[in-house]
């Protein structure tokens, strides 16, 4: 792809602005709901992060890197398996032995949303984004949703798809603490 990977435009010195960087997460987002409700045979990519997304002379992004991917069956909805993905985008169901779902997805696709860590950094030197404060908590609020330690409070890529594109309201996120204490 012409523009290389969304890798290059997170950490390099190449920024992308607000509303390019909103289209690129819709984009993927849109990609994941395809894979896990439009494709005949569910797929779990298993392994979603920046690296992995490839942008077009569009910057559409595209999803790639279906090595590590889980197909489901026709009457499957979870699979167990062993640890798939890359340190820091690994949902928390794979390290406690728990059947894998969609969400795994989801909840790597929230960290990505989250990838710089410091939310200024965000809106640093892009006047677009200071001024579409509404998208930028919206996004903040649906990547929260996302990584939710219990994989039943993720929204499903569908749902996320809604909030980010503004068809479905963001609400406030749960306290992930109650379950985290549940499984202690």
């Amino acid at each position: 792809m012409k523009n290389g990977c969304l890798e290059r435009f997170l950490f390099g010195s190449s920024r992308l602005g607000w509303f390019q960087r909103t289209q690129i997460a819709l984009g993927i987002a849109r990609g994941l709901e395809y894979l896990h409700e439009a494709c005949v045979t569910q797929i779990i990519h298993c392994d979603i992060k920046p690296h992995n997304i490839l942008l077009d002379d569009s910057y559409v992004a595209r999803i790639s890197d279906f090595g590590l991917a889980k197909l489901l069956k026709s009457n499957q909805t979870r699979t167990t398996t062993g640890i798939r993905g890359t340190k820091g985008h690994v949902a928390p169901e794979w390290f406690k032995a728990m059947p894998i779902t969609t969400k795994v997805d989801v909840y790597s696709f929230g960290i990505m949303l989250l990838e710089t860590k410091e939310l200024h950094l965000l809106v640093l030197n892009d006047e677009e984004a200071k001024y579409d404060g509404n998208s930028l908590e919206r996004l903040v609020m649906v990547a929260l949703w996302c990584i939710q330690e219990e994989p039943s409070l993720r929204p499903s890529m569908k749902q996320v798809t809604r909030m980010l594109d503004g068809a479905e309201e963001v609400l406030i996120p749960p306290d992930p603490s109650p379950f985290i204490t549940s499984i202690s």
